[in-house]
C-alpha cells in the first residue's frame, strides 16, 4: 500500500487510526491553555494581533479557539486534508460577523507558491504539529515565504526525541513523521525567524534587534 505523503494530507482512514479520540491531541484537550498562553504573551508585549493565519488547521479546534479570544478582523486557514477541512468547514468557525474568515483546501507549498510579493501579510500564524509530515526539501521551500507573509508565529514540532517518547508513554507511533533532531530544525528556522519564547517565533524578514516590540532581547537566538 503506498504511504500518504503529509504534504497533502491525510485521508480519514489516517485520522481514524491515529487521533479516534481527538481529545488526546495536542491543541485540542489542552486548546484552553494554549490561547491563554498566546494572549498573554502577546498582551503582556501590547503587541495587537488583529489577523491571524492557520498553517495546516486540521481539525480547527486551536485556529477556532484563538480566533474566538482575539477576534481578529481578518483570518486565513488552510488545510491538505480533505476529510479534516470539510469537518471544519461544516462546523462553521467563524467567531463573530465582523471577522473576515478565508478557509482553503491547500496544502502549505501550494500556498507557497501562490503568494506575491505584495500579499497582504499576517500579525499572527499558527504552525503545529505540521513539519514533522514535510520534506526537508518542503520546508526550506516554505520558511523563507512565511516569513515574510507573518510578523510572529506559533510553532511547534515534535523532535525525534518527542517522538520516541511517543512510543514509550503513550503507545502511539506516527509512520509518516520524518524524524529529526532539535539542532536540526533549530539550523533550518533560524535563518528565517528568531527564537523568542517557548513556541512562539519572530520573523527576520519584519524584525531585528534594534526594531523588535519585545522587551526581553535577553531571550532572543
Amino acid at each position: 500500500m503506498k504511504k500518504e505523503r503529509g504534504l497533502t494530507g491525510f485521508s480519514e482512514k489516517y485520522w481514524e487510526e491515529n487521533y479516534s479520540e481527538a481529545s488526546s491531541m495536542d491543541g485540542v484537550g489542552n486548546v484552553d491553555q494554549h490561547v491563554g498562553y498566546i494572549k498573554n504573551f502577546f498582551g503582556l508585549e501590547f503587541i495587537d494581533v488583529s489577523t491571524v493565519i492557520d498553517f495546516g488547521f486540521g481539525l480547527g479546534h486551536l485556529f477556532e479557539a484563538v480566533m474566538k479570544e482575539l477576534v481578529p478582523y481578518r483570518a486565513y486557514g488552510i488545510e491538505p486534508s480533505q476529510y479534516a477541512f470539510q469537518k471544519v468547514k461544516k462546523r462553521d468557525i467563524t467567531p463573530v460577523e465582523s471577522t473576515s474568515l478565508t478557509l482553503k483546501p491547500l496544502d502549505l507549498v501550494s500556498w507557497a507558491e501562490s503568494q506575491k510579493p505584495k500579499s497582504r501579510w499576517f500579525d499572527l500564524g499558527i504552525c503545529t504539529s505540521v513539519f514533522q509530515y514535510l520534506s526537508k526539501e518542503e520546508i526550506e521551500f516554505i520558511l523563507p515565504v512565511m516569513a515574510q507573509k507573518v510578523k510572529y508565529l506559533y510553532f511547534s514540532v515534535p523532535t525525534d526525541k518527542e517522538l520516541e517518547r511517543q512510543v514509550e508513554e503513550l503507545e502511539f507511533c506516527d509512520q509518516y513523521a520524518y524524524k529529526r533532531s532539535r539542532a536540526t530544525y533549530q539550523r533550518l528556522i533560524r535563518k528565517h525567524f528568531t527564537f523568542v519564547s517557548a513556541r512562539v517565533l519572530e520573523s527576520k524578514f519584519h524584525f531585528k534587534e534594534d526594531n523588535t516590540a519585545l522587551t526581553d532581547l535577553l531571550f532572543r537566538f
